[in-house]
């Protein structure tokens, strides 16, 4: 198996498009895979995994100056594992099966920890059959491999899943300051939101480096403002009436304007610990 390390610049402004560039791929030891960056080495595929940053960046890698869609084999498969817009993968799809190549959208939840013990959940979209040839791969790195319906279902799966657990963390950064500004212990409080009947993923992952005040350890504020923007089009797009989902976006906004959002979602409490003067650490620190 080999892989193609693909990142985009950075650098952008108003008149230039991101740039794709190549990127030298850190070693990889595991025994049957080969890290590459020619991607002539991509020729004659039959299927192609990609887990990129957004849309934009998945668009680039296949279909750009330099995109790898015209190398694969005529009846290849690409799975992308990337979270991206519900309507940039349609859109992605249709292309490939323009040119005869199927595409099963299959993004991944778990985190971290999840990836490291090969644990993952992965939500797929894409007719039967072409789920049925890859799940076989899908299961070396996950737990739970779903096929949740046609083209577009893993997309949409991963972003209510996304929304439900965002605002776990949103109500967790408004609540939190709240309780310590009224005099609670923030250790006291943290085992009874780690063990009480408000106990949730966001929580046992958050809350322990809320207390250490440990921002940098999880996907960050601003890269994962997509996965909203994302829900509310498709809400909006359906007039489905959404206030809680609105509201968190307003924390997320609210904590990127502020200037963390090079920060995890953990940082979303700063906005509120600073309003009311307080930190939600271990011993008050």
């Amino acid at each position: 198996m080999r892989f193609i390390s693909r990142a985009r610049a950075t650098a952008r402004d108003r008149k230039s498009r991101p740039s794709t560039v190549i990127r030298r791929p850190s070693p990889v030891s595991a025994p049957g895979f080969e890290a590459t960056v020619d991607r002539g080495a991509l020729r004659g595929a039959q299927i192609l995994f990609l887990c990129l940053p957004d849309g934009d960046v998945v668009e680039d890698a296949l279909f750009g100056d330099e995109g790898v869609s015209s190398l694969l084999a005529p009846d290849a498969i690409v799975v992308d594992l990337s979270t991206i817009e519900h309507a940039k993968t349609l859109a992605i799809a249709e292309r490939l099966a323009a040119g005869g190549r199927l595409f099963l959208d299959a993004p991944v939840s778990g985190a971290p920890p999840g990836a490291e013990a090969g644990a993952l959940t992965v939500m797929c979209g894409g007719d039967a059959a072409t789920f049925k040839a890859v799940r076989p791969l899908l299961e070396r790195f996950s737990a739970t491999v779903l096929h949740m319906g046609p083209v577009g279902s893993g997309q949409l799966t991963k972003t209510i899943n996304n929304t439900i657990y965002d605002i776990n963390i949103a109500a967790l950064a408004e609540v939190m300051p709240m309780a310590v500004a009224m005099g609670l212990d923030p250790d006291k409080l943290a085992t009874v939101v780690t063990t009480g009947s408000s106990r949730s993923f966001a929580a046992d992952y958050f809350v322990p480096r809320i207390l250490k005040g440990k921002f940098d350890e999880g996907y960050p504020v601003g890269k994962a403002y997509k996965d909203l923007a994302s829900c509310a089009a498709v809400a909006t797009q359906h007039m489905i009436p959404m206030p809680l989902t609105a509201a968190m976006m307003a924390i997320y906004q609210t904590t990127i304007r502020q200037g963390h959002g090079d920060l995890d979602k953990g940082a979303m409490i700063l906005s509120y610990e600073d309003l009311l003067g307080i930190r939600v650490r271990t011993g008050g620190a």
